[in-house]
């Protein structure tokens, strides 16, 4: 039998523990990212997809050297608490959250974990940050915060004689509400007014526009979870009563609304893949300030146009980015 002297034993303990210092800083380098959305749908599915895409293209690969949870809180604000909570609890690099209801929930339940937030039309009214400067906290992220002025410019030029604007929300939702006060103000200096529709829950959108019908000109939506996890019930709404609807995310004209002026949300992923990089590799979120997105597409879909009784200009559906027929 092969007898192994004692120095030979040591040796092979000392390469072991050789082998074991080197292999440490190798596990070390493995990240984990925990990314939550308060609801699937396209407009937001593409931003989890883009974070993804970005962190992959900056050396942070999920299933190689990257732990990649995705939870979606199904539309339920409690049920965006207890992920949060879980997330907390399993200690990740940093925490995605995806949209207002679900950004409050993580950052409500942790002030030291990274949090960076995505599609967030306020984040000061929502309460994640003081201001748009570098926060000094643990959050950080990406507004999809759009200039009303302009979304009221592409309703006049799809429906040149509206006076009365529709807008089916949700008023627990402190995007949408900040969409409305703005609306209510900048309405009126154009000669036009706000009718409001309340949709507390996804099933009480089509009843919401039902509402609508002979009070409004036109419907506009905008980025209300609630409203485009459900958008068909609003479409059907629109189609039938000949209602011209008109949109603030692009994923929507896709499904059936006549126009958006929005982002392109898969970009706006990749924006926030950028920052959630940057924290990886060891920034503070504290010290980068909260972005936007200038990137603006003008959406249009000629079919839907069709079936709400509007004549669109040639002019206008030209100078579309995407025209969907």
């Amino acid at each position: 039998m092969f007898k192994m002297h004692k120095h030979s034993i040591g040796a092979l303990c000392a390469a072991a523990a050789a082998a074991t210092l080197f292999a440490a800083p190798a596990m070390a380098a493995d990240k984990a990212v925990a990314i939550t959305a308060i609801v699937e749908h396209p407009a937001l599915d593409a931003v989890r997809d883009g974070v993804k895409e970005e962190l992959k293209a900056q050396g942070f690969e999920a299933g190689k050297n990257l732990k990649w949870e995705y939870q979606s809180a199904q539309g339920n604000p409690g049920t965006a608490a207890q992920i949060a909570r879980k997330f907390v609890g399993d200690k990740p690099d940093a925490i995605v959250a995806i949209a207002t209801p679900s950004a409050q929930a993580v950052v409500a339940a942790t002030k030291s974990i990274p949090t960076v937030y995505s599609a967030v039309t306020d984040p000061i009214a929502a309460q994640l940050v003081k201001d748009w400067k570098p926060s000094g906290t643990n959050v950080t992220g990406v507004s999809d915060m759009l200039a009303i002025d302009k979304q009221i410019d592409l309703i006049k030029k799809v429906v040149p004689k509206a006076k009365r604007v529709g807008m089916v929300y949700n008023p627990g939702e402190a995007n949408s509400v900040v969409v409305v006060n703005e609306l209510k103000k900048l309405l009126p200096k154009q000669g036009m007014t706000l009718v409001e529709a309340s949709a507390p829950r996804t099933v009480d959108i089509s009843a919401a526009a039902k509402s609508l019908i002979g009070k409004v000109d036109v419907i506009y939506t905008n980025t209300d979870n609630n409203v485009v996890s459900a958008y068909e019930a609003l479409v059907k709404v629109a189609n039938d009563a000949k209602i011209p609807l008109i949109a603030s995310d692009t994923d929507s004209v896709k499904r059936g609304a006549i126009a958006a002026l929005g982002m392109d949300y898969f970009d706006l992923g990749r924006q926030t893949g950028k920052i959630v990089a940057r924290i990886l590799k060891g920034e503070k979120p504290g010290a980068i300030a909260s972005q936007t997105s200038d990137k603006m597409q003008l959406f249009v879909n000629t079919g839907a146009a069709e079936k709400q009784g509007v004549k669109l200009s040639p002019e206008f559906v030209k100078s579309a980015t995407t025209v969907i027929k």
